[in-house]
């Protein structure tokens, strides 16, 4: 039997966003400081909307509603695995930890599509 969710916070998807949330801050600590204001801030507001719109989603009412906060988070998460790409490709990141963040990234596109499956289904 399944724990009843009752709150945004118990959405597995939501707990897998936060955690890409964590990475980037983590990573983009590293990052040059001239970056400071354009690949750090666009990473860091990107994971945040990911997590941001599934909470958001969570707390709509209608499915209609609910699928547009959960394609807007799939959006943001597409727009940070470009931006991931970008800072492996000019060597702010190293490929182990962009593997890590990469994969974790696979893995919350995969809860977001299964929310929004499981949407379209009911």
């Amino acid at each position: 039997m399944r724990p009843k969710i009752s709150s945004f916070t118990d959405l597995i998807a939501w707990k897998e966003a936060h955690n890409l949330v964590l990475m980037i801050y983590r990573i983009t600590d590293r990052f040059p400081r001239q970056e400071l204001y354009s690949l750090i801030d666009q990473m860091r507001r990107c994971a945040v909307s990911i997590s941001s719109n599934i909470a958001e989603g969570f707390s709509r009412q209608t499915k209609k509603e609910k699928l547009q906060f959960y394609y807007m988070a799939k959006g943001s998460l597409t727009e940070l695995q470009n931006q991931l790409l970008v800072a492996r490709d000019v060597g702010y990141l190293p490929k182990e930890d962009f593997n890590k963040i990469a994969e974790q990234s696979v893995q919350v596109s995969k809860l977001i599509n299964g929310l929004i499956k499981s949407l379209k289904t009911n």
